[in-house]
């Protein structure tokens, strides 16, 4: 099954997402539960999560992968940064069992100085503090670009906060095709061996959920600047490649290129286009 959609805003309501994407063409989508740079949330309106509900259901779509915002950092060397962080990632994962069985995806952290170790503890112990048995949700750590002192950077760092994690059933790991790039994982020359060196280090089993996007920087860059498809470093028949591999089949492909919503439609088509061309 062909599951690809892009990041929308929740401004105009929960149903209104899903119906924005089935109208890209679309049928799995992410959005970020809070103000990406502020933390501020929406208030969310229950019948309108019901709603929203009912149509997954009825189109069919995936599984959805909600974004933790920028500002939660589970490692800052400021104890009130990483305890603002904690409240943060408590209260989305309370507002992600309205939509139960999804995925809530964040940026692992950056550790200010404490270092690598210090910050792998943190975001490990937070974890074990909030994910519970009976949880609904997914929590996914986003592969990294590695700039300053980021957590994620290496596929191996990412190893050591699951192994950490008591509730192994409850996290994986989202792909991101410009920050793994970008990190200096080389998918334009060997995407074979970069996928086989995930499941040798963390397994095949973790990887639920794809950001796929072009990246503006070379190979092992550390910027974490996305591009749209085909027009960036990583290029068209590379991003083809990653789509098409069998170890990422079935899995919702998330889009967060630097694109208005005919450039999401257009974007979305082409994808579409490559997995049907594989199923003839």
């Amino acid at each position: 099954m062909i599951y690809i959609g892009c990041h929308l805003s929740v401004t105009d309501g929960y149903k209104a997402m899903g119906e924005t994407m089935s109208r890209f063409g679309g049928n799995t989508f992410a959005w970020f539960t809070r103000n990406p740079r502020g933390g501020k949330t929406k208030p969310v309106i229950p019948e309108d999560v019901e709603a929203l509900k009912a149509y997954l259901q009825q189109e069919c779509f995936g599984t959805l992968v909600a974004h933790g915002s920028y500002t939660m950092n589970l490692c800052s060397a400021k104890e009130e940064t990483r305890a603002n962080g904690r409240d943060m990632l408590r209260q989305d994962l309370e507002r992600m069992e309205l939509l139960p069985g999804n995925f809530y995806n964040f940026h692992p952290g950056a550790h200010t100085g404490l270092g690598t170790e210090a910050g792998i503890s943190l975001i490990a112990d937070a974890l074990n503090e909030l994910l519970t048995p009976d949880m609904t949700t997914t929590v996914l750590l986003e592969t990294m670009a590695g700039k300053g002192s980021e957590i994620g950077g290496t596929f191996e760092e990412l190893r050591e906060i699951i192994d950490r994690v008591e509730c192994k059933e409850k996290i994986g790991v989202c792909f991101d095709t410009c920050h793994t790039w970008d990190a200096g994982y080389d998918l334009v020359g060997d995407v074979d061996g970069v996928l086989q060196h995930f499941d040798d280090v963390i397994g095949l089993g973790k990887l639920k959920a794809v950001h796929f996007n072009d990246s503006k920087n070379d190979c092992g860059s550390h910027k974490d600047r996305h591009e749209k498809l085909g027009q960036g470093y990583l290029g068209m028949e590379a991003m083809k490649r990653i789509a098409l591999h069998p170890a990422l089949q079935g899995l919702p492909f998330i889009l967060e290129t630097p694109n208005d919503d005919e450039g999401y439609i257009d974007e979305i088509r082409t994808v579409r286009s490559w997995m049907e061309e594989q199923t003839l």
